[in-house]
């Protein structure tokens, strides 16, 4: 058997396939954990560095500058290896779950507050432009009609900000799934450090000596592949739903 042919086989060897799988559910969960509290988080930030001009809201602002800009402007590594020696673990998390040591699942936790706390700062600044894509008029109609400020902003300005900013925000999305495979450097449970360890060990699967060449080619090119799917996957059922939204616009314009 040629070392290439050996390397090749590690991708027909059910624990390999299953080790990697388990690898791709959690870089998922990770990735839509943070997605999520990202874009709420960074929604807070957006409206407080936009909104809070006067009395104690400047306060508010100022913190929420010096978040955004502090970890924007920091690299995201710096922050994982932070927060995995720093950032304390909930109890919930300080035990085992989804197959997980109590060890693995703290790395969780952390990792995906490491993610949090730098993504967040990103999808602050593309919501903020969202925001003042939004005419100073929307607000004048919504008070006019009774709505309150929270009001106005869940049902009139949000909508309106994010239905600008899809594609940015989007792209973000992606990146944070792709950002996730740094989490490998500090030995967490992700795809990424997954397809390191089968490396690692990877004679033993091909009954080869050593690790050879192909067997990097053959794992990463695993790897590139499934990133690669779940990214753009995501994008066509994005676009999708933005053509479907934009031909709708065109019917009931051409009813109107």
């Amino acid at each position: 058997m040629s070392e290439l042919e050996a390397s090749f086989s590690l991708l027909k060897d059910q624990n390999v396939l299953i080790y990697v799988g388990r690898g791709v559910l959690f870089t998922l969960i990770i990735s839509v954990i943070a997605v999520l509290l990202s874009i709420l988080f960074g929604t807070v930030l957006a409206i407080l560095r936009n909104y809070c001009n006067t009395g104690v809201g400047k306060i508010f602002r100022a913190i929420a500058t010096f978040y955004i800009e502090l970890f924007r402007n920091t690299p995201l590594l710096l922050w994982i290896f932070i927060c995995v020696v720093f950032c304390p673990t909930p109890a919930f998390f300080s035990q085992k779950m989804f197959g997980l040591t109590s060890v693995e699942s703290k790395l969780l936790w952390k990792a995906a507050v490491a993610l949090v706390l730098f993504e967040s700062s990103i999808i602050a600044e593309i919501i903020r432009g969202g925001l003042n894509s939004v005419a100073q008029g929307q607000f004048e109609a919504a008070y006019s009609q009774g709505f309150g400020t929270v009001k106005t902003f869940l049902l009139i300005i949000l909508p309106q900000a994010f239905r600008s900013v899809v594609p940015t925000l989007l792209g973000q999305v992606i990146s944070t799934i792709k950002d996730s495979s740094y989490l490998a450097n500090v030995a967490t449970i992700e795809l990424m450090s997954r397809v390191k360890t089968i490396l690692a060990v990877a004679n033993r699967y091909t009954g080869q000596g050593n690790i050879h060449t192909s067997d990097v080619f053959v794992l990463f090119g695993l790897a590139a592949a499934i990133y690669f799917v779940i990214n753009f996957t995501l994008s066509c059922i994005v676009r999708s739903m933005q053509g479907r939204r934009k031909r709708a616009a065109r019917r009931d314009h051409a009813f109107a």
